[in-house]
C-alpha cells in the first residue's frame, strides 16, 4: 500500500489545523485574514533566536 493510499483510508480522522498569530498583541486564527494579509503572512520568514550572544 502506498502513502497515497493510506492516506485516503484514514481521511476520516483527519481534523482541520487552525494556526494563529500574534497580531498588535493578540492572536487571531490565519484563516480569518484578508487576502493581502494572508499573503503577507506566507512571505513572512521564521526567527530562530542564537543561544551564543557575543
Amino acid at each position: 500500500m502506498d502513502k497515497t493510499q493510506q492516506l485516503e483510508k484514514l481521511n476520516h480522522k483527519r481534523q482541520k489545523c487552525i494556526v494563529y498569530t500574534r497580531v498588535m498583541g493578540y492572536h487571531r486564527p490565519v484563516e480569518s485574514f484578508n487576502v493581502g494579509k494572508i499573503g503577507e503572512h506566507k512571505q513572512r520568514k521564521q526567527f530562530i533566536e542564537s543561544k551564543n550572544c557575543l
